[in-house]
């Protein structure tokens, strides 16, 4: 990923030094469970627990093998004398890459969880904030009915805890370590090896595999990706819908000298978010392709690996990247109460046609005898620009029904969020 999309915390779990870094702490694990059972000395383990790694070393090494692991293998044990020939004994490359890849995945689902948590506390504030700040609700991009704007920041509340509990779904589907040799028979080593070596590492056994950890583990793992960059596209989203310049209820921060365009002086765009939406695209495309990986040919191929090189390190740095950025608007996110309160009015109380149609059937109308009433007023103040509530109140069939206090409690906006507090109550918000 460039490095303008890379935070220096996630950019360094998906760096070249530490993938090797991380295969030769499998590689140590395992030698440290070889000589819990009874195979290499204790005076080679203390050698092999020296081990060191050089990149620059790896990728002269590389240029002859062609390999990433053998390249790595000379690397490690060059400077370990005899006790050298315990690394990688009775292993296959995957052992190492694959078990390796999930302490990469752990580390990075990890820090995602992080940063969901601190977007979490950043909307829960907003939403507590603005409990009580009307706003219209849309449907189709069409007002509908009255709703706050706290009442929708409670919505992504609830989205973000979803994706937290997807998250560690996920890392459980891929915190496992496979030691179980070329075709995953155990062969060449135990499988208590494997249990020893993976407890040390800090995960689970795969119950069964075959050269490789199978696919649909990480696939799990991209497509929970791709959902929770879905779901801040929907907030995204949302924010440029309500900055446009006939809505204006919010907007992102924008700083002191900051400029929207090189032409227009006066421009304000919402291109964070516009750029939170275009890299959700990514990592949709990413989970695409690890759905792909997961047919692989017999016991293992390699097509999955040249794809995982570069899907799995940008999904994750792009992720990390656009949460942070979510959350840096929202806490910077200008509300507008005022123009909330406006268009809310804007259709001359068209919103509370519902409220009212529901209203003259309490005063015993037909539903269909009531619609039709409600609708022919509406589709006139619709095509004339009159407000609603001034038809409503001056014609005669209403008025047969309805008092003049029966319709101001019809166009009261507070009936239509009196229950939003159970919401509240539900999330732990309130």
């Amino acid at each position: 990923m460039i490095e303008r999309y890379t935070r220096p915390e996630m950019g360094r779990i998906w760096s070249e030094e530490y993938k090797f870094q991380k295969w030769l702490q499998v590689e140590v694990a395992v030698c440290e469970a070889w000589h819990e059972l009874g195979l290499i000395p204790a005076e080679d383990l203390e050698v092999i627990r020296r081990a060191r790694f050089d990149l620059g070393e790896w990728k002269a090494a590389f240029e002859e093998t062609r390999h990433d692991v053998t390249a790595f293998l000379r690397v490690v044990t060059r400077d370990l004398g005899p006790a050298g020939r315990w690394v990688h004994y009775g292993l296959t490359s995957s052992d190492v890459m694959d078990t390796a890849l999930s302490l990469q995945f752990v580390e990075a689902i990890d820090l995602l969880d992080r940063d969901l948590a601190a977007l979490e506390e950043v909307v829960v504030g907003l939403a507590r904030a603005h409990r009580d700040t009307l706003m219209v609700g849309r449907t189709h991009g069409v007002h509908a009915e009255p709703i706050t704007f706290g009442f929708k920041l409670a919505g992504w509340v609830d989205e973000v805890r979803r994706n937290r509990r997807r998250l560690q779904a996920a890392r459980s589907e891929v915190a496992v370590g496979k030691i179980s040799g070329a075709v995953g028979t155990y062969a060449h080593v135990p499988p208590e090896l494997e249990v020893l070596a993976c407890r040390r590492l800090g995960l689970e056994p795969a119950t069964t595999s075959t050269q490789v950890i199978s696919r649909d583990r990480h696939a799990a793992v991209m497509t929970t990706l791709a959902v929770l960059a879905g779901s801040l596209e929907r907030f995204a989203t949302e924010i440029r819908h309500l900055q446009r310049t006939e809505v204006l209820e919010v907007e992102e921060p924008f700083r002191p000298g900051q400029t929207g365009s090189s032409a227009m002086p006066h421009k304000r765009n919402p291109e964070l978010t516009e750029r939170i939406c275009g890299l959700a695209r990514l990592v949709r495309a990413y989970a695409v392709t690890a759905l792909e990986n997961v047919a692989l040919w017999h016991e293992r191929d390699i097509s999955h690996s040249s794809t995982e090189r570069v899907a799995v390190p940008d999904a994750f740095i792009v992720l990390d990247y656009a949460i942070d950025l979510f959350t840096q608007v929202m806490r910077g996110l200008r509300v507008y109460p005022e123009r909330m309160a406006r268009n809310l009015e804007l259709t001359g109380g068209l919103l509370y046609s519902q409220r009212l149609m529901l209203a003259l059937i309490d005063r015993g109308l037909k539903r269909e005898e009531a619609y039709r009433v409600v609708q022919r007023l509406a589709m006139q103040a619709w095509e004339t620009g009159e407000s609603f509530r001034k038809l409503v109140s001056s014609d005669p069939e209403v008025c047969r029904h309805l008092t003049a206090g029966d319709l101001a409690e019809v166009f009261d906006p507070a009936y239509f969020v009196r229950n939003i507090g159970e919401v509240y109550r539900r999330l732990g918000i309130d």
